[in-house]
């Protein structure tokens, strides 16, 4: 990994479910975890939901946008897209065979996501 500055750069960002249910807590985890590994930066989806100008600033200028779903309601989806965003990069739990209600966020589960998730920010 380069030593190099990238300040300047625009961020790719990821955006998770963190519901009440076990996939929101994968997703939640996921999240955090490629934040802390330095593959995109974890941003506030209740942020876009409240069209928080810097938030909904910064998000306009990623340079990419992950959102993860741990079910099928798609809530980051479905919110990203009514605040106006069209180009992003999805990633849903449920396709990843884990479902709502029976998928304890082991770390073997949450490490599956991180990994989708990444190629999915490449």
């Amino acid at each position: 990994m380069s030593n190099e500055c990238a300040c300047s750069a625009a961020p790719k960002l990821i955006f998770a479910c963190s519901g009440a249910a076990d996939v929101g807590a994968i997703a939640d985890q996921a999240a955090r975890k490629l934040n802390k590994e330095g593959v995109g930066k974890m941003f506030c989806l209740v942020g876009i939901g409240g069209r928080v100008s810097g938030i909904m600033k910064t998000s306009e200028s990623a340079s990419a946008i992950l959102a993860i779903d741990g079910c099928p309601l798609d809530c980051a989806k479905q919110c990203l897209e009514q605040a106006g965003f069209g180009n992003f990069r999805h990633l849903r739990l449920a396709d990843l065979g884990m479902e709502k209600g029976s998928s304890l966020p082991t770390e073997e589960r949450i490490a599956l996501t991180a990994e989708k998730a990444a190629q999915l920010l490449v």
